[in-house]
């Protein structure tokens, strides 16, 4: 009972810091892996208009001069976790509780209901389901933010369920995984933030002492990193030679490290950083394209980043974007972004998942 008072307490201060269009720092009265919530709350700013900017003409190589932006949905709560899948996008409702699947009409399907492990989940919460891969065996690894695990999506009698996969380290639950990729190798990677938790870090049903990025191979679970405040989105470089990981604060960056063959990491320094950050949103989601640049949501929009910590451009939208997947062979780019989905065009392709159907 606790939890949910804390829980119904929290969504109340996220609804009245947005209708008051975020005119104090709630940063002393919430903890800091509920900021996020509070600036995903905020509503889409009318003034801006969805558009491109060119920070350095090499971001020509990788959209087209003139792209437009298209809005394809907008009748959702919170957009997360987009992948493309039989001509289709599958992206999760982290408020909605729901799974769909978005043609490239703008046509919307209910995958599943109720998919983010948690039951009853007070109105408005983020305790749905988030990010989605696909494993080799062609099924799909979901991750439940409320429920603090990854399931397995699977047909059934021409309906999709969801079984158990991944839930705890070492006999402790999960803090609430939050992004995951294969790597080249076929190893399965995830970040753990405590945002599945009501009071974040300090929330005395979390069990583990650290919010980590995992390693799953050959049936052995491995806690890489350890390190982060609060890791969310995570990639690879087209050899898997790297791995980028975004932190969404306090301190907001993202990290780039040397992955070895036994996927032990070294080397680790910042991609980008935002020491003065401006704009809504936090490092969240990021996608690699097949150049090695990394398209990384963040603090007033998603930059375009050269393997080296170059901004190419910025793509600006009128709500926070949370993620990115690449679809048709990585020509177009999907963004979720608050209640909406918009994609682009891209000349550059970005690199698809390991597994796909």
């Amino acid at each position: 009972m606790q939890r949910s008072r804390t829980t119904r307490g929290l969504l109340l201060l996220v609804g009245a810091v947005a209708a008051i269009g975020s005119a104090f720092s709630v940063e002393a009265a919430l903890p800091r892996s509920s900021m996020a919530a509070v600036d995903a709350a905020a509503p889409a700013s009318a003034s801006v208009q969805p558009h491109i900017v060119r920070l350095n003409p090499g971001l020509d190589a990788l959209i087209a001069p003139g792209t437009r932006i298209e809005r394809v949905a907008d009748t959702f709560k919170f957009t997360e976790g987009p992948m493309w899948r039989h001509g289709r996008l599958w992206l999760s409702d982290v408020v909605g509780d729901k799974v769909y699947a978005l043609s490239a009409n703008g046509k919307v399907e209910v995958l599943i209901n109720k998919a983010g492990g948690y039951k009853n989940p007070p109105p408005g919460a983020y305790l749905g389901p988030n990010a989605m891969v696909t494993d080799k065996d062609g099924t799909v690894l979901l991750v439940q933010q409320g429920g603090r695990k990854i399931v397995r999506i699977v047909g059934v009698a021409g309906h999709l369920e969801l079984e158990p996969f991944l839930a705890t380290y070492d006999g402790k639950k999960f803090n609430s995984p939050n992004d995951l990729v294969f790597a080249p190798d076929g190893s399965l990677w995830f970040t753990d933030p405590p945002y599945g938790l009501a009071l974040g870090d300090k929330d005395p049903a979390k069990e583990l002492p650290f919010n980590a990025v995992y390693r799953y191979a050959n049936g052995k679970l491995t806690p890489v990193i350890k390190d982060l405040t609060l890791p969310n989105g995570i990639g690879f470089s087209p050899d898997g030679k790297i791995l980028y990981v975004s932190n969404s604060g306090p301190a907001m960056y993202v990290m780039r490290y040397h992955v070895g063959p036994d996927g032990t990491v070294s080397g680790a320094r910042k991609l980008i950083a935002y020491p003065h950050p401006q704009g809504r949103g936090v490092p969240d989601g990021l996608k690699v394209d097949t150049a090695g640049n990394v398209w990384s949501t963040g603090p007033g929009g998603i930059r375009i980043i050269t393997p080296a910590g170059k901004v190419l451009g910025q793509i600006i939208l009128p709500q926070t974007a949370s993620n990115l997947a690449f679809a048709n062979g990585g020509k177009t780019l999907y963004i979720t972004a608050q209640n909406c989905v918009y994609r682009i065009k891209v000349l550059t392709p970005g690199e698809m998942p390991l597994y796909r159907r």
